[in-house]
């Protein structure tokens, strides 16, 4: 069996917007603002809008010209070439994958739950790794379905996403004091804190490549996927800014501290606590329903790989009656059971996450692009980027900015996970006679069982 190409532009950019916004501006946005200590803080969701643009075109291009289920997988095999070097870098992005993927579903599990704990004082530790894997059982269980009614879910989700974001901004315009916004400090030029907030209004906006790990189930990928992220994009980033000010309005900056339940306080500002109570609803609501777009499309990876013989054989099977990646999704729902159990700390695993992915994902394929650009002149691409290669140079900055600029320990961390990455494709390669070990780049390469 095959995947089918059921997904059009409207669930297609549901999926991605959903996916982007999640518990992250919720639990972040207050972050943002006591990194800043100012109402320049707006800055660092620009910067991340700025980030996000000029890295979907480069997912845009790769995502018209290889509309396959993996997104970055399929990305990277194309780009630097397979049995090569293509292999070495698909098989990193899938040993990243691995933790990352769990490390995003995980942090916002982690998430749902302290935000829970504004209506429900959960006491104990266990209470809460109880609730945290609750609702990741709860989203694999609603993903256990077509992807036609993945479809249909995903743009009542999105409408509630939306909805619970214009409801925060609407505060603000009800009953906020926007000469709070002007009340700026004095050190109001300095940036100290500026590599901070960014790195979480990054954390906040990520997701609009969703739609690329689900390229085998989009109709008309060349038009759907790079209309789905910029449409996406350019939404969030607005309710983003738009947000940003209304809670500056509401909640002097001077009173931000990191992960505070920002959107319930706004709320109960303006509206009291009944209202409050509604707001957090929603927002856990909206939480979920990011888990439910992440969990969708990094389940496709696995799969990917699984039927180029990449990966585990078994990965590469399909729900004998509705024709999905059963064991995939199964799978990472499992590792982020895991993870969400052992670790307790919000910002623990957040710094992990981008730290997992910048080098091989986003930074490499937008240098193998270049890369295959320069090698293949003349190939024709569905989409290409706009000012080109400036965007993806643009992207390359900005991410290896964020990467040196991150806690020690997670770049540590990061490095130590790809480098045994690198030691682990060595020992498969040796053994299966890959790259660099094949006497003959045409000899087909043998499945790992």
């Amino acid at each position: 069996m095959e995947l089918q190409r059921r997904l059009g532009l409207l669930q297609a950019t549901a999926l991605n917007t959903i996916d982007m916004v999640g518990i992250g501006p919720f639990i972040v946005m207050s972050s943002v603002m006591a990194a800043m200590q100012g109402p320049h803080c707006v800055l660092a969701w620009v910067v991340g809008a700025i980030l996000a643009a000029t890295d979907a075109m480069v997912w845009a291009e790769l995502g018209t010209a290889f509309p396959e289920a993996g997104g970055s997988y399929a990305f990277l095999r194309h780009l630097y070439g397979e049995p090569r070097w293509g292999r070495v870098m698909a098989f990193l992005f899938i040993w990243q994958t691995v933790f990352q993927s769990s490390f995003v579903v995980a942090s916002g599990a982690i998430g749902f739950t302290n935000y829970v704990q504004y209506l429900v004082p959960l006491a104990s530790g266990w209470e809460r790794k109880a609730v945290a894997v609750g609702v990741i059982v709860l989203i694999v269980a609603a993903l256990y379905r077509r992807i036609e009614t993945i479809g249909r879910i995903s743009v009542v989700l999105g409408g509630i996403v939306i909805g619970t974001l214009l409801w925060i901004i609407a505060a603000g315009v009800v009953g906020g004091d926007w000469l709070l916004i002007t009340n700026a400090p004095s050190s109001l030029w300095r940036f100290d804190g500026l590599h901070e907030a960014i790195q979480s209004s990054v954390y906040a906006i990520l997701g609009y490549y969703n739609v690329c790990h689900l390229g085998a189930e989009v109709r008309q990928p060349e038009r759907v996927i790079p209309r789905s992220m910029f449409y996406s994009i350019a939404i969030v980033a607005t309710l983003y800014v738009c947000m940003q000010l209304s809670v500056l309005s509401v909640v002097p900056w001077q009173e931000a501290r990191p992960d505070q339940f920002i959107a319930s306080t706004v709320v109960e500002r303006v509206f009291g606590s009944g209202a409050a109570v509604v707001a957090t609803v929603l927002v856990l609501v909206v939480a979920l329903s990011s888990l439910y777009s992440v969990v969708l499309g990094y389940s496709r990876i696995p799969y990917a790989a699984a039927r180029d013989g990449n990966f585990f054989r078994i990965f590469a099977r399909l729900h004998p009656t509705k024709n999905f990646p059963h064991l995939s999704l199964l799978a990472i729902g499992g590792i982020s059971i895991v993870i969400a159990v052992v670790f307790d700390g919000l910002r623990l695993v957040v710094a992990s996450i981008l730290t997992l992915r910048i080098l091989v994902q986003f930074v490499g394929q937008a240098v193998g692009l270049l890369y295959y650009h320069r090698k293949h002149p003349r190939a024709a691409f569905p989409f290409r980027m706009w000012f080109y290669p400036l965007p993806a140079l643009i992207a390359i900055a900005l991410w290896l900015w964020l990467f040196v600029s991150r806690p020690a320990a997670a770049v540590v961390n990061g490095l130590g996970v790809l480098a045994i990455g690198c030691i682990v494709y060595l020992l498969l390669a040796r053994r299966n006679q890959w790259f660099p070990f094949a006497q003959m780049s045409h000899i087909a390469p043998r499945n790992q069982q």
